[in-house]
C-alpha cells in the first residue's frame, strides 16, 4: 500500500462504545486497524456534551455532529455525516442504511469508496412504520446498487440479498471476545444477592421482536431459578407494562440499562443459563458475546440464530417450549453446550479475524457482486 487510507466511520453514537452492538464494532475496527488507515469516526454531539468529549480515541479522530444518531435523526445524522467524509475521506465505511439514498449524488461528484453493513434487513422490522419502511427499503437499494460492496453480517441475510438482487454481499459478522468472565466482587454480591445463587439471564432492548413477553410469560411460571433481565424498560408502553406486570424483585428482577461493562460482563458471565429472545437483525452481538463467555444458551428458533448457532443451541418460539427446556436442564446438558457456543465463538467471532475480514475488503480491488 503506497500510502495511508482516510477512513471515516459512519453510522453509530460514537467512541468510547457505550450503546450498542455497531459502537462495539467500530471500537474493536479502530483498535485493531489503526496502524492500516488514518480513521475518523463521526459521533452524535447530543450522547457525547462537550465536556465529555475527547478528540481521538485509540488513534482514531472523532468528528461531533450536533445530531442524535438513533430515532427518526438519525437519517440526517448519516446524510450529514456521509457528504462532511466524503470531502475528507478516501474510504467511507457506513453502518446502516440510513442515510443511503444519497450516494448515488456522492459517487457521482467522487470516486470514493463506499461500504455499506446494511445491519439486517431494517425495513421489515414491525417496529417501523410505513412511511419510515419505505424509506429504508429505497436506502436499501442505493447501497446494493451504488456501494463498493455490502457487508452482511448472518448467510440469512447474504441469502435475502442473493434472491432479491442477484447481489453478492460480503459476510463479515460480529466478535465477542471482548466480553471477559469476571468473578462477582463482594460490592457486586451485596448489590446483587443473586450472584451467589444458579439463575437465568438475559439482555436487550426491549422490544416486541426479542420477545420479552413469551420469556416472562414462561420464567414466571417455574420456580427453580430466579430470572434477571436488563434493557431499557421505561422506552416504551410494551416494556413499561411489562415491568409492571412481572417484576416482583426476588424472582423476576428487571433491571435497567447497564452500560458499565465489568458490571454487566459480572452479570451475564456467571448466569446458569442464558436466554436469547432476538427474532430480527442478523447475527446478534450479545449472542456471539455470550457465546465468547462460555455461557449454555437457549435461542429464539428464527433462522439467524440457528445460523450463528450452527444448530447447536437450545431453541423455542412459544412460552411452553422455553418453560420445558428450564425445567428440564441439567448439569450434563449445560457443560455441553457452553463447550459448543464457546467452540464455535473461537472459530467465528472473534474481533481479530472480524478486523481482518474488513481490511481485506476494503483494501480488495474489484467485487464481484452479480451473478
Amino acid at each position: 500500500m503506497s500510502k495511508i487510507n482516510k477512513l471515516a466511520i459512519i453510522g453509530t453514537l460514537g467512541l468510547p462504545a457505550r450503546y450498542g452492538g455497531f459502537e462495539s464494532l467500530v471500537e474493536e475496527l479502530v483498535k485493531y486497524l489503526n496502524q492500516d488507515f488514518e480513521i475518523t469516526v463521526y459521533c452524535s454531539g447530543v450522547f457525547y456534551p462537550k465536556e465529555e468529549r475527547q478528540e481521538s480515541y485509540n488513534g482514531a479522530k472523532l468528528k461531533y455532529i450536533p445530531l442524535k444518531a438513533n430515532g427518526f435523526q438519525s437519517i440526517p445524522y448519516d446524510i450529514y455525516s456521509i457528504f462532511h467524509a466524503a470531502f475528507k475521506a478516501d474510504i467511507l465505511l457506513i453502518l446502516g442504511v440510513s442515510g443511503c439514498l444519497v450516494l448515488p449524488l456522492v459517487k457521482f461528484f467522487s470516486k470514493k469508496r463506499v461500504f455499506v453493513n446494511i445491519d439486517g434487513i431494517e425495513w421489515k422490522r414491525d417496529k417501523w412504520g410505513r412511511f419510515i419502511k419505505t424509506f429504508l427499503r429505497y436506502s436499501e437499494i442505493m447501497a446494493v446498487e451504488v456501494s463498493e460492496n455490502v457487508i452482511t453480517d448472518n448467510e440469512v441475510i447474504r441469502q435475502y440479498l442473493k434472491a432479491t438482487y442477484n447481489y453478492n454481499s460480503n459476510l463479515i459478522e460480529y466478535g465477542g471476545d471482548q466480553a471477559t468472565h469476571i468473578p462477582p466482587s463482594t460490592t457486586f454480591l451485596e448489590k446483587y444477592p443473586f450472584l451467589g445463587e444458579d439463575y437465568l439471564f438475559g439482555v436487550c432492548r426491549i422490544e416486541p421482536e426479542n420477545n420479552i413477553h413469551i420469556v416472562l410469560d414462561a420464567v414466571t411460571k417455574q420456580s427453580k431459578y430466579p430470572f434477571v433481565m436488563v434493557g431499557n424498560w421505561e422506552n416504551s408502553e410494551y416494556g413499561s407494562k411489562l415491568k409492571s406486570k412481572f417484576h416482583n424483585g426476588s424472582s423476576i428482577i428487571l433491571l435497567d440499562p447497564i452500560y458499565e461493562s465489568i458490571e454487566l460482563n459480572t452479570l451475564r458471565s456467571n448466569c446458569y443459563l442464558y436466554i436469547h429472545g432476538h427474532s430480527a437483525g442478523g447475527t446478534n452481538p450479545s449472542l456471539v458475546e455470550a457465546m465468547n463467555l462460555t455461557l449454555p444458551i437457549i435461542c429464539f428458533d428464527v433462522g439467524y440464530n440457528r445460523e450463528t448457532t450452527e444448530d447447536k443451541a437450545l431453541y423455542f418460539k412459544t412460552s411452553n417450549r422455553l418453560l420445558d427446556i428450564i425445567e428440564n436442564f441439567n448439569e450434563d446438558q449445560k457443560n455441553d453446550l457452553s463447550e459448543k457456543m464457546f467452540s464455535i465463538a473461537k472459530r467465528r467471532y472473534t474481533w481479530k479475524i472480524i478486523a481482518n475480514k474488513y481490511k481485506k475488503m476494503m483494501l480488495k480491488d474489484t467485487f464481484d457482486m452479480k451473478g
